[in-house]
């Protein structure tokens, strides 16, 4: 059945990465979210594209490139990283809650 996917922590984003073997889009991926983690709430969760829930992931999403990019479950992206519109998200996320 695999593993659920994590339940959001209070207030922080989850953003799951189902990352590929010498992907570097993926490794770009995690340097940017570390980044955006100074800022923004964020929970990352890594996935192995070999593992169970990372194939079914990138399956269900049909997914051409890693980094599969999911926030809060949801898709976001696939191959390279969109930061400026992830930093968008973010922000607006943040002010949302904070309204």
């Amino acid at each position: 059945m695999g593993t659920p996917a994590p339940a959001p922590t209070e207030g922080a984003t989850v953003v799951t990465i189902v990352h590929g073997p010498a992907c570097h889009f993926c490794a770009d991926a995690q340097r940017t979210l570390a980044e955006l983690a100074r800022d923004f709430p964020l929970r990352v969760e890594l996935l192995d594209w070999a593992e169970p829930r990372g194939e079914r992931l990138m399956r269900d999403h049909r997914a051409s490139m890693y980094p599969l990019v999911l926030l809060d479950g949801v898709l976001f992206s696939s191959g390279r990283l969109p930061r400026r519109k992830l930093a968008r998200l973010l922000a607006t996320r943040v002010a949302t809650v904070g309204a």
